[in-house]
């Protein structure tokens, strides 16, 4: 995800979704964030799956919750003057799981990270709201709090 190319764009889209300055430093643990929360997104899709017996994770089995929803809606918006989207579609190999994935999933799966990105900028903001380059105890604090939620 931090291709060469792609950091002006996620510089930007981290400065018009909260202000924020980042440097590659920061986009190494955004992609790990991103990757983490996907993966978690994911095995609990897969357990709704396999409870309802199914061999195929649906999008009705991700746990969507109404933030997350509107931050996508959000994410959405932003994209349309930063076109991360085309960057996020080439999302590395996803993490094996035991069922298969729903085309129609894979085909969310960049949208749901923009709007997961949206939401990690935007905490910043709200712990910190004079913040304007997150540091390591930052990014951590911030991490821990999706760990409560998601």
């Amino acid at each position: 995800m931090a291709e060469v190319m792609a950091v002006p764009r996620f510089e930007r889209f981290f400065r018009t979704a909260a202000g924020l300055d980042v440097d590659k430093e920061d986009l190494r643990r955004y992609s790990d964030f991103v990757n983490q929360k996907l993966y978690d997104l994911l095995v609990i899709g897969q357990a709704h799956a396999k409870a309802n017996v199914r061999d195929i994770v649906e999008t009705w089995d991700l746990p969507i919750t109404k933030g997350l929803q509107e931050s996508i809606h959000r994410f959405r918006d932003l994209d349309e003057d930063i076109e991360l989207k085309p960057i996020l579609e080439q999302l590395p190999a996803l993490p094996p799981l035991d069922l298969s994935i729903g085309e129609e999933v894979r085909e969310q799966l960049p949208e749901i990270v923009g709007g997961l990105s949206l939401a990690l900028a935007r905490t910043f903001t709200i712990l910190d709201p004079g913040l304007k380059n997150p540091s390591t105890e930052q990014w951590e604090r911030v991490i821990r709090v999706f760990e409560l939620l998601l």
